[in-house]
């Protein structure tokens, strides 16, 4: 099976030019927030053109070549890796141009950032920047929601190649859920469900008291789960306890398996409550809001209010991996800083636009672990693997056992090379787990009242890399390093 290069460049080329659509659209914040001056403007507008018209040319050249040749499974792994690489080098383009982001690995860094919904920051003061930067800097993240979502499940069916299949190690049983008996009317109803809910999170953030344009973008990185704010003390520079509850929400309902959220939206409540992952996600954030909350009454001596609206926001922050902060949680001492170092793996539901382990995945090898001692007592019995009412074939279980595996082996290296760098060793975890994880605040020189910025340059690339792995989930990235994808190419 050889790769297809022309239909890989073909859609390298449909990407950027949406790429340069999403950058113009950010010319008019910039010309209107930034007091009409023409330098903040400049840069976006050049930036759209370019990408716009690189990828007019690549998608034209090779318009007829890509017509005569069927997309591959190969082509896609490469069209979805690459193209995250290539929107980013695109996309750094407004940061260094503007000269806010002077050094080429730290606006690639903040780029690839947003794309992959990590939330991580080279930036120490964000409030200095350019609106129509910081508008641009949102937007990566908001594309990045979608994209977990329309590349994997939306653009690689409607092109031949079966995306909903790169899902199989992300959550057993996905593809049986599907919205609708087309592919295309799925995409649809996806687009709908996350582009309602971003307009619904920045109307009641606007009617809470936020301005127009702190609500828009806090919606659009909330409905991503990436966690980029306006304010350099994140969500924290926002006193009312309403805006923070509303965030909350939306959280929740972005670290939701989109699918559960048709259904819920739907009214088809009874399908959403027997799904196993919701109920686990649901209880699991439940569960360690209390921990939380329970431990800062009574060791950090918060009054009950506070330790509850503490509690919640900062775990299902956590959880859904959208990174934001309301205050420094490493200073909650040592059991909670431990707890949320542990939070940093799970994820939320698969299907949705956060990161991390994801809940499915630790729920199977539970269910595995405890099928494994009972047949320890009844070496005989077959106890089938079920969830939702389905059983699980050993070929899924096998991919997320794989899947998990890997992740820890690609998170521990990452630690390793980050500390052969002269990070300290709670940094080098902090550093490598918030970004495989694509989480943002870590532990360590990295934690919530840090950033980036202080990494050696290697330790910033090292870290792009672990983002990208994160964000694709590790076999569609980790695919074109094996000898076996390529050999037949050359």
């Amino acid at each position: 099976m050889r790769l297809n290069i022309h239909i890989v460049v073909h859609m390298f080329g449909i990407l950027l030019m949406l790429n340069g659509i999403f950058m113009a659209s950010c010319t008019p914040f910039a010309w209107y927030y930034d007091g009409q001056d023409p330098k903040e403007v400049y840069p976006l507008l050049f930036s759209s053109i370019l990408a716009f018209s690189t990828g007019f040319i690549a998608f034209l050249s090779t318009w007829k070549s890509s017509r005569r040749s069927e997309l591959q499974r190969k082509d896609g792994y490469l069209i979805v890796s690459g193209g995250w690489l290539v929107m980013s080098c695109f996309g750094c383009l407004p940061y260094y141009l503007s000269g806010a982001v002077p050094s080429i690995t730290d606006a690639f860094f903040e780029t690839l950032s947003g794309y992959s919904t990590t939330g991580a920051t080279i930036l120490t003061d964000i409030e200095a920047m350019p609106k129509g930067l910081l508008f641009w800097r949102s937007l990566t993240q908001w594309i990045g929601g979608m994209g977990i979502i329309v590349l994997a499940v939306a653009i690689l069916p409607i092109l031949g190649i079966g995306g909903m299949k790169l899902f199989i190690a992300e959550a057993p049983g996905i593809s049986a859920d599907k919205l609708q008996p087309r592919i295309k009317e799925t995409a649809k109803q996806l687009w709908y469900i996350y582009l309602g809910l971003t307009l619904l999170e920045t109307l009641m953030l606007y009617l809470a008291g936020m301005s127009f344009y702190d609500a828009i973008n806090h919606a659009m990185t909330t409905m991503a789960t990436g966690g980029f704010s306006t304010r350099n003390a994140s969500v924290g520079a926002f006193e009312s306890p309403l805006i923070r509850y509303i965030i909350v929400f939306f959280m929740l309902c972005a670290g939701t398996n989109f699918t559960i959220l048709y259904f819920l939206i739907a009214r088809k409540f009874r399908r959403a409550f027997q799904n196993g992952e919701f109920l686990s996600y649901i209880s699991l954030v439940g569960i360690f809001c209390i921990i939380v909350g329970t431990s800062l009454y009574f060791t950090v001596d918060y009054s009950v209010q506070k330790s509850i609206s503490s509690s919640v926001f900062q775990v299902v922050s956590i959880i859904t991996t959208t990174g934001y902060i309301t205050e420094d949680y490493l200073g909650w001492g040592s059991f909670l800083s431990t707890l949320f170092f542990f939070l940093l793996f799970t994820g939320a539901s698969a299907g949705s636009t956060s990161g991390g382990l994801k809940i499915v995945r630790i729920l199977l090898l539970l269910k595995n672990t405890f099928i494994g001692l009972k047949k320890e007592l009844h070496p005989s019995a077959i106890i089938p693997l079920r969830l939702n009412g389905k059983n699980i074939r050993n070929t899924s279980l096998y991919n997320v056992l794989a899947f998990v595996i890997l992740y820890v082996i690609v998170f521990n290296l990452g630690t390793l090379v980050l500390s052969m760098m002269g990070l300290d060793l709670q940094t080098s975890l902090g550093a490598s787990l918030t970004c495989i994880s694509n989480v943002g605040p870590g532990i360590g020189e990295v934690g919530p009242n840090a950033n980036f910025a202080h990494l050696p340059w290697l330790a910033k690339w090292v870290l792009c890399f672990l983002m990208l792995v994160g964000r694709l989930e590790l076999f569609t990235v980790l695919i074109l390093f094996t000898p076996y994808f390529w050999k037949r190419y050359f």
